[in-house]
């Protein structure tokens, strides 16, 4: 099994990210939600923009967190690919 093509890298970045911000806030209170993920010759870059209410969270530290998450998730992908091909 060889390693995870592109899309699916940024589909997972992108599903994990999304996961953390709706875990936080309700998605009709999220005003703007844009989440960038680009996989290119190996280098993964997130980035997420949040405009939601901080009554509830505060959206640049679920923001942070979305990006860790994203990350953490390709990381897991690869090493699920590494388990699977030993």
């Amino acid at each position: 099994m060889g390693e995870p093509d592109d899309e699916t890298v940024v589909r997972t970045a992108a599903e994990a990210a999304e996961g953390v911000v709706f875990a936080h806030y309700r998605q009709s209170d999220v005003r703007d939600l844009d989440v960038t993920v680009t996989f290119e010759e190996g280098v993964l870059e997130v980035d997420v923009y949040l405009n939601a209410p901080d009554d509830e969270a505060d959206p640049e530290a679920v923001a942070d967190e979305a990006a860790l998450a994203a990350r953490d998730a390709v990381d897991d992908l690869f090493d699920a690919d590494d388990d699977g091909a030993a």
